[in-house]
């Protein structure tokens, strides 16, 4: 199934756990909207002899392939030997974290400060956003010559935007009653002097970008913290990030595609989808059709039948990979106490009854196979049965494809916070436990 012209990459060896420690904050700091994490994807797997095909082209074979759509991305490699009907060995991922996200008229102010409106992407933690140093990030369309419209990245990366807390003295209680958000009044962050004429942020842009204010048809903008990656404590031992739900387990299903690619009796697919923090139901979420479509055209490019894939599907297995919630020092309380999970533990197998996790024990036992075969330990998380449980892409993968599915990922701590906590041995455990799944 190797194209002619496919180029192949020679085998590196295995990093060390600071190596993959330090490469994933340069991950996470390239990568602070979805549509960079795709194209810093891109750049990796096209450096490990991953060719990109064309939604729009007819497709010839290749064995190590991929595609990208937006904040969406499907890679794949198989042995030259691959046949339409074998098994497939499934990562997914996802390249969205909450943020606030640039109105389409965003220009507001009060008092001598121009603000620009947000509205808030996700679950994030807005107290998390107060008073940070942001830059903005995301994509524009832009019209060019004869009415085409394209596409362009926009990376912002200085300190242009700060949503400012309000001072004590004007709130005295709220250290005792907790601080309270209005997301419409209190989260507009401010962005320069003077007044806010409807227009004036893009007349802004454009002459960043250096183009004309009126080709600018719409944008996907978002805010992101410019503090770095960097390693914390007095031993490093933890990695303080932003976005590292789920720009980790992206990282990892990269590292484990260019470590392993295909086995020789499996394909392996990396699959990292956005808008799984809204529910996944887009284009490029885990709800839409991406995946399927891939995974078809791969079979017909391949000389397979509509059966050939359905076999294939029948026998294929998907790791989930997340972030999960260690327990947390100051509130051990908030969590199940026959399960505690650790910084550092290794990677994190999630249960719920009530499937909002896909894994069975079946998928389960594919996991601690997976991890043995890593030489790292696992762990197990389950909510506390008063607590209602989150979700992933795992069951929305499981139901859209008919595979057995395991939820894991590393566990960590201030989710959904503007800047997030994991252990800096965690990502390599996690990057060998899903390149030995790849190998399985």
């Amino acid at each position: 199934m190797t194209g002619p012209s496919q180029p192949r990459s020679t085998p590196r060896s295995q990093p060390s756990v600071s190596e993959v420690c330090d490469d994933l904050g340069r991950f996470i700091d390239a990568s602070p909207s979805p549509y960079h994490a795709v194209a810093t994807a891109a750049d990796r797997l096209v450096a490990a002899g991953f060719v990109e095909l064309v939604e729009t082209a007819a497709w010839e074979p290749v064995d190590r392939g991929f595609v990208r759509r937006g904040g969406g991305l499907v890679a794949w490699a198989a042995p030259a030997t691959a046949t339409p009907a074998m098994p497939l060995r499934v990562i997914g991922a996802h390249t969205d974290s909450p943020n606030l996200r640039l109105k389409p008229q965003p220009d507001s102010g009060a008092v001598g400060i121009a603000q620009l409106g947000v509205e808030v992407y996700g679950g994030a933690l807005l107290n998390s956003w107060l008073d940070r140093d942001l830059g903005l990030s995301g994509r524009i369309a832009l019209a060019v010559d004869d009415g085409e419209v394209i596409e362009r990245l926009v990376l912002i990366d200085r300190p242009v935007a700060r949503v400012a807390q309000l001072a004590i003295h004007l709130d005295r209680e709220v250290n005792e009653r907790g601080l309270v958000l209005d997301r419409q009044r209190h989260l507009a962050p401010m962005w320069a002097e003077g007044s806010a004429e409807p227009g004036t942020f893009r007349a802004w842009i454009a002459s960043e970008l250096g183009v004309e204010a009126e080709g600018i048809g719409g944008w996907d903008l978002m805010f992101h913290d410019l503090s770095p990656a960097r390693r914390i404590g007095v031993d490093e031992c933890w990695l303080a990030a932003p976005r590292i739900d789920n720009l980790a387990s992206c990282h990892a299903g990269l590292e484990a595609m260019v470590r392993a690619g295909g086995s020789a009796d499996r394909v392996a697919v990396l699959a990292l989808f956005d808008h799984e923090e809204v529910g996944s139901m887009s284009a490029t979420g885990a709800q839409g059709a991406l995946l399927p479509t891939v995974l078809a055209r791969w079979n017909d490019a391949a000389g397979g039948r509509p059966d050939d894939l359905h076999r294939a599907l029948a026998a294929s297995v998907c790791i989930s990979a997340d972030g999960a919630h260690a327990t947390h020092p100051n509130h051990v309380d908030r969590h199940e106490p026959d399960h505690r999970v650790v910084l550092n533990g290794g990677p994190v197998i999630k249960r719920n009854s009530n499937e909002r996790y896909a894994t069975t024990s079946l998928g389960q036992a594919i996991a601690v196979e997976a991890c043995r075969a890593a030489g790292v330990p696992h762990q197990v998380f389950v909510s506390r049965t008063d607590l209602a449980c989150g979700s992933t892409i795992g069951p929305i993968t499981a139901a859209q494809l008919g595979i057995t599915t395991v939820d894991m990922g590393l566990a960590q701590l201030s989710m959904h916070s503007a800047r997030e906590l994991c252990g800096a041995r965690d990502p390599a455990m996690l990057a060998a436990t899903l390149t030995a799944f790849l190998r399985l």
